[in-house]
């Protein structure tokens, strides 16, 4: 289906307009899911190629030759790569728990309609959902808020795992988790 796109953003939208069609035969079963909760949106399968640092991903998209590049919806996380930036407190640490948890490991990739789908740097934005090998999933976006290793961050819109999001980084600040308790505010 994306043979001779050439722009990411189009790709973005090709991909959207698959997760739509395809939602109804990516959608999980509850009974299969851990955290409690499932994917809402439309969704994609792939596996991660590459971790870039906490909140951006590689995705190699299930049927697809190229891989894309995914900002994780809801989170941020400190720096590690980016150009002209010095590496900030506890984004070593980010990166490292994005790694150990995506590296490899298959995903679903959930899209809200509320965030687009590119942001300005024509990365698809997607929560990334891991699947374990017993077929569980768990919304990394949330891990990593409530491990301490990112901050829940509202860009434009309100999102569909907003209330999730802000509950888990209010409760992650006020126990002292991750980087709440290894860098400087």
């Amino acid at each position: 289906m994306l043979r001779g796109i050439r722009s990411r953003a189009t790709v973005g939208l090709a991909l959207l307009a698959l997760a739509v069609t395809a939602c109804s035969a990516d959608s999980p079963d509850q009974s299969r899911v851990d955290q409690g909760l499932s994917p809402q949106g439309p969704t994609l399968s792939g596996s991660v190629v590459r971790v870039v640092d906490g909140d951006t991903v590689r995705v190699l998209v299930d049927g697809q030759r190229e891989d894309i590049s995914v900002r994780l919806i809801g989170i941020d996380t400190p720096e590690t790569v980016a150009p002209g930036r010095p590496v900030e407190c506890f984004g070593p640490e980010a990166s490292d728990f994005a790694k150990q948890l995506l590296d490899g490991a298959r995903v679903l990739l959930e899209f809200d309609p509320t965030q687009g789908v590119t942001d300005r740097y024509d990365r698809t934005l997607a929560y990334v959902w891991v699947e374990s090998p017993s077929g569980e999933l768990t919304l990394f976006n949330l891990a990593a808020i409530t491990g301490g290793f990112a901050e829940e961050v509202t860009y434009a819109a309100d999102y569909a795992w907003q209330a999730e999001f802000i509950a888990a980084d209010t409760a992650a600040r006020a126990a002292g988790v991750g980087r709440w308790s290894a860098c400087p505010t």
